[in-house]
């Protein structure tokens, strides 16, 4: 625990709690379910959580309470809250994936990583708010099951997309674990613009199985979470291959290798300047100040070139939108009218990609995965901002017919679309706030199955916030 820092509650303290029994998991859910209502409640509301059960909740926390009396916890997760984003499928709640027409009846079998969950102990909370279909980068979901989240640290913001819900909610203190899935910074926008740690692994690193395949060769899994060393549990929990997820079958076995090292020596953090400068004023300032941070702690920066960047990028839209329009094609046929304008617009552009659009984009992530290689012989990474601004505004509009800026859609994934786009994993950790108080944060990318090296530089960059703001809106499951 001498890891952690922060304000916000982490899985150490929630552990520390339940293990010294000041506290049980039991008592911890109560006061979630109350919390829960309070949201639900609240004006305008957070809209994190959009489906849970209060007879579920009980049911796994007092199996916990029971565990912990006994002393055969299951994991270091044993009695844990954690969310579940509802493009999981996860048994009783509906599988509506943001949409009003999907996942009419219940689950009945859960996703590989809902399983998992369980199976170490921890307990859902429910399914989390996500942008309809992970369509855009706002987390802008006007339908009468979703309505629009808002940001804890000024609910008049985003919180970013696709996995909206998912960092509110850890964000708000609901629980320290949520589940995203990152396709064009689902996971690391929204942990951006609401100030948690957002990881997205290995293109195959964690299951995908029981998500919908909205996208199959960009969408990796992985955790939001309040704490790097958090995120580090979850990752060495859910990190390994799936029978029923090819992608992954090969990977080498997942380690945490050198991850507390004292230090940063040996080092080499590869930084494109030209690239890391393309953002607001602000966001540069905290993010080089944040790369002189590790460089004290042993760190060497070494100027590398990311060569067609903006190729990668056009190729990386078409690769997305053209699998995603195939996969919901019969959704658009005949489910139209009843998404978001937003959605209709995305698939409706995903229409004019070629059969040849798609080959030239896969050459080129060929090549850009070339070029990484050769970069990633000479570093140990690469760091960049997170997104190159804090979290906009919500409009009144907004909150009617939702919001479609694609100018913002294209700036927000600026720093995103190369992991997806090749398959490197990447981790966003908060290194400060804006002057209007919203938060900030850098990236860092490593080499394929090379999630270690990440967590170690993570946790050095939680040293440089000298504080964690707790948001406006922030509940303590502990009180």
């Amino acid at each position: 625990s001498g890891c952690v820092k922060g304000g916000l509650v982490t899985n150490f303290q929630l552990l520390l709690s339940c293990r010294s029994g000041r506290l049980t998991p039991t008592q911890v859910a109560k006061n979630i379910i109350a919390m829960l209502e309070d949201c639900d409640k609240s004006t305008p509301p957070l809209r994190a959580i959009v489906q849970w059960d209060q007879e579920q909740i009980m049911l796994m926390a007092e199996a916990s309470t029971t565990r912990y009396r006994n002393k055969c916890t299951l994991s270091c997760l044993d009695g844990i809250p954690v969310c579940l984003k509802e493009e999981f499928k996860v048994v009783p709640y509906h599988h509506r994936v943001g949409t009003v027409y999907l996942g009419t009846q219940p689950e009945t079998e859960d996703a590989t990583v809902a399983r998992k969950l369980r199976e170490a102990g921890a307990i859902i909370i429910g399914v989390s708010n996500m942008h309809e279909l992970g369509t855009g980068t706002t987390g802008c979901n006007p339908n009468r099951y979703h309505k629009i989240p808002r940001n804890p640290y000024n609910p008049n913001h985003f919180t970013g997309g696709s996995s909206s819900g998912s960092a509110a909610a850890v964000a708000a203190g609901l629980c320290p674990v949520a589940i995203g899935t990152d396709g064009g910074g689902s996971v690391r926008i929204p942990a951006s613009f609401c100030g948690v740690v957002g990881l997205k692994g290995t293109f195959g690193r964690i299951s995908c199985h029981g998500s919908l395949p909205l996208s199959y060769s960009t969408v990796s899994v992985g955790p939001i979470c309040t704490s790097v060393a958090d995120a580090a549990i979850v990752y060495s929990i859910l990190a390994e291959p799936d029978l029923l997820y090819p992608y992954g079958l090969k990977q080498p076995k997942a380690t945490l290798s050198d991850m507390c090292a004292p230090d940063l020596k040996g080092l080499k953090l590869g930084v494109d300047w030209t690239f890391f400068k393309a953002c607001d004023a602000e966001v540069l300032s905290a993010c080089e100040k944040a790369v002189k941070h590790l460089q004290s702690l042993g760190a060497s920066v070494v100027e590398v070139s990311l060569p067609e960047m903006e190729e990668a990028r056009v190729a990386h839209v078409i690769c997305i939108l053209s699998e995603m329009r195939d996969f919901l094609q019969p959704d658009f046929n005949k489910h139209f009218h009843e998404m978001n304008l937003e959605t209709q617009a995305s698939l409706a552009l995903a229409c004019q990609f070629t059969a040849l659009d798609y080959i030239k984009a896969n050459r080129q992530r060929t090549r850009s995965m070339r070029f990484l290689q050769e970069i990633f012989s000479t570093v140990n990474c690469v760091l960049t901002p997170a997104v190159p601004c804090t979290a906009p505004r919500i409009y009144e509009s907004d909150l009617l017919t939702g919001s479609s800026d694609m100018s913002f859609t294209v700036r927000s994934m600026r720093f995103m679309q190369l992991g997806n786009f090749t398959g490197i994993p990447g981790l966003v950790v908060p290194i400060g706030y804006s002057t209007a108080g919203l938060p900030i944060s850098l990236q860092v990318m490593a080499k394929w199955w090379d999630e270690a090296v990440l967590l170690r530089i993570g946790l050095k960059l939680e040293q440089f916030r000298e504080q964690t703001k707790k948001p406006s809106i922030y509940y303590d499951i502990l009180a």
